[in-house]
Parts: C-alpha cells; sequence; structure tokens
C-alpha cells in the first residue's frame, strides 16, 4: 500500500509542478507531551504563563472541541502521524505497558494485545511531504518504536532525540542519556536544545521547503526545571488563595484540583520559550507570512498520575482517564491565508485530522486511502464548514492514572462512554456539562440505543481489540486498594505538594546542585 501511495504521490506532484520553492508553504508542527488544555493562559489558566504559545492561538485559529485521539501519548501521536485511529492501527496504549497475561495489578480484566511499533505499510505524514520535495526534521520525543521505527525510519531526512523512550532517560538537564542526540553542556535544559536544534535546522533550509515536527518532551514526567523558575512560580502559588485540599477521589484515584505546582509552572515557561525562540526565527527570516504553525498536546494534563502537577478544571479527570480532561487538547493552526486567523472555531475536530489538512494547505494531493479517519480542515480554515461526524476513542486497557478499559463516541454535544468491566454506559451533555458531573443514562434510551449501535459497528468497522477478563482478580483485594487510596494515598499526597511550596524545599536528587541551576 505505502508503494502504490507513494508512488501516486511522485506521479501527482510531478504533473501538477509547484511554483518556485520559496512558494511553497514550509509546515512547523509543535507537539507537546501530556500538555492539559487548561494548561495555557490563553486556555484560561491564570497561574501557569505561555505568552508564545498563546501567539500561535490569538495569530491563528483555536479549535475550542480540539482532541487527541486517546488519553495517552503513543497512540495520538501514531494517529497524527497516519491519519488512523489507534484501534485501526492496534496501537491503543502507551508503547511499554504491560499487556494480556503480563499485567500483574488487580484489575478485573487484562488489557489487550496492542502494537508496539508504527507500521511500515501506512505512510507517514512526514514521508507523504518527503515524496513531495520536503526536506523534514524530527527533534524530541518519538516514543512509536524501537530500532527500526525511529523517526528517521518513517520519512524523517534528520532525527534530533527521538527514540523508543516516553520519557527523558537522564532528565531533562545534560547529560541526557539519549542514544539519539549528543548531550550538551552539563546542565542544559532540554526545552531550550530543543529549540536550539530547531532553530539551526530553519535557518539551515530557509531557502527550501520544510516540515519542522518540534515534538516536547515536556511536561512529561520527571518534574524538573530550574531554581530560578521554581521561585517565580513559587512565589506566585504563595500569592493565591491556599486550597483546603489540592485533591478529591475521582472514583479509583485522587485527580488534582489546583493549579498551584511551581516546578510544573518552570515547565510550561520553558516549552514555551521555546516556541518563542523558533518563532522569532521564522520572524527574522521573514518566513512566518510563508509557514502554517500547528500546536497540539497528546494527551490531557496529569492530574491523576505521574507528578499529579496540574488541574483541567472545569474538565473531569486528565492524562489516561476517558473523561474530557484527558483528551480534550489545546489545538491550534495558523495558515497565513486563513481569514478565520484571530477567530475560534466550536466544530469538534482531532489528532487524525491533521494529515489531510496540512497535505491540503500546501497543496499535496489528499491521501484518502491512508488518513481514511481525518478529514481535511481547509474548509473551515476558509470560513466554510464540513460534514457533521462522530468522533471516537477506544481504550481497551488500564491507564496508570487509573482510566478505565472503556469506547466512547461524541456525536453533536452528546458524549456515551461504554465501560468493558461491566458493560455499563454513562452519557453526557457536553454544552450543559462540559466537567461530565450529571450522568444522564437512562434518561434518553433511544439516543443511548443509537449511539451505542454506532460506537459498536466502529469497534467491528476498525477490528478493535478487546480486554479479557483477568482469572486472577481478588475484589477482597480491590476494596482494600480503594481503602488505602482514600486514607493513605491522599494525605500523604496532600502534604507533599504542600512541601513543594516550603521556601526551603529542594528537589529530590538535588539537580540544582548538580547542575548549577
Amino acid at each position: 500500500m505505502k508503494i502504490l501511495s507513494l508512488f501516486f504521490l511522485f506521479v501527482t506532484v510531478g504533473t501538477l509542478g509547484y511554483a518556485q520553492k520559496m512558494d511553497r508553504p514550509n509546515v512547523l508542527f509543535i507537539l507537546a507531551d501530556d500538555l492539559g488544555k487548561r494548561d495555557l493562559s490563553v486556555e484560561g489558566s491564570t497561574f501557569y504563563e505561555s505568552p508564545n504559545i498563546d501567539r500561535i492561538a490569538n495569530e491563528g485559529v483555536r479549535f475550542t472541541n480540539g482532541y487527541a485521539t486517546c488519553q495517552v501519548c503513543s497512540p495520538s501521536r501514531a494517529s497524527i502521524m497516519t491519519g488512523k485511529y489507534p484501534a485501526r492501527i492496534d496501537i491503543t496504549e502507551w508503547i511499554g505497558a504491560a499487556m494480556g497475561e503480563q499485567w500483574k495489578r488487580n484489575t478485573p480484566m487484562l488489557p489487550a494485545i496492542y502494537n508496539h511499533n508504527l507500521d511500515h505499510n501506512d505512510t507517514t505524514l512526514a514521508e507523504a511531504f518527503q515524496a513531495a520535495g520536503y526536506t523534514t526534521f524530527f527533534a524530541g520525543k518519538w516514543h512509536l518504536g524501537g530500532e527500526g521505527s525511529h523517526p528517521d525510519d518513517h520519512g524523517f531526512d534528520i532525527n534530533i532525540g527521538g527514540h523508543h523512550k516516553g520519557s527523558p532517560p537522564g532528565g531533562y538537564f545534560s547529560p541526557y542519556s539519549n542514544p539519539r542526540m549528543e548531550s550538551g553542556p552539563l546542565g542544559e535544559y532540554l526545552p531550550l536544545r530543543l529549540g536550539d536544534e530547531t532553530e539551526k535546522f530553519i535557518r539551515e533550509h530557509k531557502d527550501e521547503p520544510f516540515l519542522a515536527y518540534l515534538s516536547f518532551y515536556m511536561v512529561h514526567g520527571p518534574l524538573q526545571t530550574t531554581e530560578a523558575l521554581w521561585n517565580k512560580y513559587r512565589a506566585k502559588a504563595a500569592a493565591q488563595p491556599a486550597p483546603t485540599e489540592r485533591f478529591l477521589i475521582d472514583r479509583t484515584s485522587p485527580v488534582r484540583q489546583v493549579q498551584d505546582h511551581p516546578v510544573y509552572g518552570g515547565m510550561v515557561e520553558a516549552m514555551d520559550s521555546a516556541v518563542g525562540q523558533v518563532l522569532d526565527t521564522l520572524d527574522e527570516l521573514g518566513l512566518a507570512n510563508n509557514t502554517i504553525v500547528v500546536f497540539t498536546s497528546d494527551n490531557g494534563g496529569v492530574s491523576a498520575g505521574d507528578g499529579k502537577a496540574t488541574s483541567n478544571l472545569p474538565y473531569r479527570g486528565g492524562k489516561g482517564r476517558q473523561f474530557e480532561g484527558g483528551i480534550r487538547e489545546p489545538y491550534f493552526i495558523k495558515w497565513p491565508s486563513s481569514p478565520m486567523n484571530g477567530s475560534t472555531i466550536d466544530t469538534p475536530v482531532t489528532g487524525t485530522d491533521f494529515f489531510p489538512t496540512l497535505l491540503d494547505l500546501v497543496g499535496i494531493p489528499l491521501m484518502p486511502q491512508q488518513h481514511m479517519d481525518g478529514v481535511s480542515l481547509m474548509p473551515l480554515l476558509a470560513g466554510k464548514e464540513i460534514k457533521d461526524r462522530a468522533l471516537f476513542w477506544h481504550y481497551p486497557h488500564y491507564s496508570n492514572q487509573r482510566g478505565d478499559p472503556s469506547t466512547v463516541i461524541r456525536e453533536g454535544n452528546w458524549k456515551l462512554i461504554y465501560y468493558h468491566e461491566d458493560r455499563h454506559i454513562e452519557l453526557y451533555h457536553l454544552e450543559n456539562d462540559p466537567g461530565e458531573h450529571v450522568d444522564l443514562a437512562g434518561n434518553y434510551p433511544d439516543l443511548e440505543q443509537e449511539l451505542l449501535q454506532k460506537l459498536l459497528a466502529w469497534t467491528e468497522e476498525v477490528d478493535a481489540k478487546f480486554p479479557a477478563p483477568n482469572p486472577n482478580f481478588s475484589s477482597q483485594l480491590f476494596e482494600a486498594e480503594r481503602r488505602k487510596t482514600r486514607l493513605v494515598d491522599k494525605p500523604a499526597l496532600e502534604k507533599q505538594h504542600a512541601e513543594v511550596l516550603d521556601p526551603n524545599w529542594s528537589p529530590p536528587g538535588g539537580w540544582w546542585e548538580e547542575t548549577g541551576n
């Protein structure tokens, strides 16, 4: 399939003939890791500061109902690369997570089996651009496979730092221990290094069309920032009213409700500074008016797992969870020719849409057999409409953040969640209840049946894999674990997160002392 797709692309591009190279739009695609929709000031945060990322939203189009295709990273990233839903390509979990009988947690089901590498039979976004004569560049987090399935195996001419790991192996300060990137001077900060590498690439390729894919490891754990930035956000948090509690128990896990983590605040600002560096480079070189800029994230902010450092309110939950806080994302597209720049669009859109949209915007022929689950958003960017459609999510796993195996459909303002453990459903009206507080299941039987049938038909179409019953599950142990969550884990979290705001706090491992930061 890939050979035929690329052959068709080469022939069509050659037949159409492009204008001079400088007339062909460049693309800068910026992907954050674990950044929640509410982690940006343009999206309503009063704690984090993100003036440079905000600039993309304010100068371009901000999609208010933009989604990742999964609540964890690898599946969402695979969807951007292929234009297909995670269930269709069988990358439904972060690559490296236990599956099937490898699973050791006490849960009612065993998670489904999934692919651990991006399939070479798919033509990636990078390969489509490469075939059309673009120079392609990747910097940062990949997490879509091991040796033989790195960025430079899937269409990127240059790969800086992309390999199989989902978090920076040596942390955020040099030395990085990254097999695909040399370490910088002691204490160099990774987001700024990725900004430097992207700036260097753009300067070296300013006279030819390029696709630059800047894929930050931030704000994924480990939580690390400079002492100066920690101090800045510690003081900012101290000026806010002190919360009585930072966490509440939602289903099976404590979920953060407050944005006041000073290390996380510093990480958001550092990433934003790197984005500003790259945008300033486009301005300086006179490329801004010929460069499409995209900014998004791969899943919701981490409120219930890993560092539990942010809140996605008013949206419920966060990374790893089936609620809006886990899947709704910053979703900005700045196309210099768009008459909609500076406005918002409410039409629901998702990660599979980037592939056809970018092809359309730069004039590369669409590849519908490849990006079959995405639609071009060019009509919306041109002030027109696209057809109404349902969006789907399929996560047949238990997340590290205590999310449940579930399948989800959103159609219009209705969202139905199907739970695989006991086959019950939840139904929410997102316009009236964006925080998913009121489960309306049972009130609209005809609508529920219609949505459920569409959802089940979709799982058959994409040949979705499902979890299986766990023969070793202990309900007694499960209840004991839930009691521990309430009585031990939550109080410990409250104490730990308050300590980070103490003026005498210093980070575990002491990276400030080691790096001079």
